[in-house]
């Protein structure tokens, strides 16, 4: 139990500090994006090239993963001070935000078709290939 707890800490610490890594990387460049993104990013690369592994991140990522919502907790109530906002102009905010996340899927949807659709190219060009040698 008390190794299992230690993993845990140590691998949020890591976490933690792959966050703390792109906050210093989004300052001192001046990148305008969000330093969470830049460390999902920088967190996806690792874990691609197998830098990392994902037994050391899967407990304290999991944890996380499974109370993701207790996290929005502040936003939601943070919303209660723009009543009045919310009020005069929820019709054009509910517009936008629909319209944005639209947007999103539908680029994301579509950039992931295009990455599917030529990784099939890919490989039956290889298979081509390894049949006509």
């Amino acid at each position: 139990m008390m190794k299992h707890t230690l993993m845990f800490f140590v691998q949020l610490f890591f976490l933690y500090a792959i966050y703390q890594v792109s906050n210093y990387i989004v300052r001192f460049l001046d990148i305008p994006l969000p330093a969470s993104v830049l460390g999902m990013i920088l967190l996806y690369i690792l874990l691609r090239n197998g830098t990392v592994q994902l037994r050391y991140i899967e407990v304290a990522a999991s944890f996380l993963l499974k109370h993701l919502s207790l996290f929005f907790i502040p936003i939601a109530i943070g919303l209660m001070d723009y009543g009045g906002l919310i009020k005069t102009s929820g019709i054009q905010l509910f517009v936008m935000i629909a319209a944005s996340s639209f947007i999103g899927l539908f680029v994301t949807g579509g950039f992931t078709q295009f990455l599917s659709t030529k990784k099939v190219q890919k490989e039956e060009n290889y298979h081509e290939q390894s049949h006509s040698h």
